[in-house]
């Protein structure tokens, strides 16, 4: 046990605390998520995110200490990012023969989103700021941010907003296909995989490319075809109306 103090209070002191324990955590959550067959319910980044959120506030580390660590994994994010392009460049074929019906679904799909949690907050009574904050939810953190920003929104309640957004897609996509009774076979992996990454953004992407390749793929498609129809015609709206 003194073992153990002396190698926590040295890990909190430094940057190897964020990262040690982003680590340990997200692998530890990984391995019950493969070992419940990936059950959506069990989804490794929401319990990484409970565990690391639960264990801050018992230890009483501050945020910004644990970050220093962790922003060497927030870095990747980036890369991550953009290695989804790799999927999609082995199906260009296929894109180039329906990207036409891809535009128009990611379209109406943005639109769908963005347009139903705008009502809702308006339904609902919620401030104006708030509501401006709802409008990019389905558009990936950061692009959330500078879009709310740009509208009257609150940049920080856009990004809590869109990893909510993403959590409650990667839960519920499976239950909500099923139920749609759409297939488990090449097209409609790409219908699943597409439909997540437009409503759920790189949260939805991971689930879909965790699941299988086809949706992977083609999440990480609308996941990139959101930022720029979100980026360009959310303000613009806006500054219409």
């Amino acid at each position: 046990m003194p073992k153990f103090v002396e190698l926590w209070v040295y890990l909190s002191s430094t940057p190897l605390f964020g990262l040690t324990a982003t680590l340990v955590v997200y692998v530890l959550a990984q391995a019950v998520y493969t070992r419940l067959q990936q059950a959506p319910w069990a989804n490794p980044v929401l319990w990484t995110v409970i565990t690391i959120a639960a264990g801050l506030l018992a230890t009483g580390v501050s945020y910004p200490t644990y970050f220093a660590g962790a922003q060497f994994i927030h870095f990747l994010l980036g890369p991550a990012v953009v290695a989804l392009a790799w999927p999609l460049w082995e199906r260009r074929a296929e894109l180039r023969l329906h990207w036409r019906a891809l535009l128009l679904a990611a379209l109406a799909g943005g639109v769908a989103a963005s347009g139903s949690a705008l009502a809702l907050g308006w339904a609902f009574g919620l401030p104006g700021d708030v509501v401006l904050s709802l409008a990019p939810k389905s558009v990936t953190a950061p692009v959330a941010m500078g879009i709310a920003d740009k509208i009257g929104g609150i940049p920080a309640l856009a990004a809590v907003f869109a990893v909510l957004t993403g959590m409650v897609g990667a839960l519920s996509g499976k239950y909500l296909f099923d139920a749609l009774r759409i297939p488990t076979n090449p097209p409609g992996w790409m219908a699943r995989g597409f439909a997540l990454g437009t409503a759920a953004h790189g949260i939805g992407a991971a689930r879909a490319l965790q699941v299988n390749a086809d949706a992977g793929a083609y999440a990480g498609l609308a996941l990139g075809v959101q930022v720029v129809l979100a980026s360009l015609l959310i303000p613009l709206v806006f500054r219409l109306l």
